[in-house]
């Protein structure tokens, strides 16, 4: 992985940072297009997501350990010439729910679904 940090808003960047554990590093941290969901971010120890739209209109932080992450999964709406759209969805499924996250560009996605996918399969 690149020691290099891609984010979106410098805000978010730092909810992430402010949150690690000692020795944990983040990659990105990538915002939600959809309504509700601040933000995803990815670190070598978990998935980290912001939902503004919790019960009681508080934000809720939730992190997600690579190892409880069962599949990853990322879907966009193909265009006539066979290219993604701009906005492609972010699936992580765990034994006891479904969270998923809308970006901003299949890049993204694709880099989520990616760097999910590596610490599900090598950790």
């Amino acid at each position: 992985m690149s020691d290099e940090v891609y984010y979106d808003k410098k805000e978010q960047l730092q909810i992430v940072r402010n949150s690690l554990l000692p020795e944990e590093q983040v990659f990105a941290v990538y915002d939600g297009k959809d309504v509700g969901t601040g933000f995803i971010g990815l670190t070598d120890k978990r998935v980290i997501l912001q939902d503004n739209s919790f019960a009681g209109g508080r934000v809720a932080v939730t992190s997600v350990p690579y190892s409880k992450i069962t599949a990853v999964s990322y879907a966009s709406n193909a265009s006539v010439f066979g290219r993604f759209t701009e906005e492609t969805a972010v699936a992580i499924h765990t034994s006891h729910a479904t969270y998923e996250i809308l970006l901003r560009g299949s890049d993204k996605a694709k880099h989520t679904h990616d760097v999910i996918l590596h610490y599900m399969v090598y950790s």
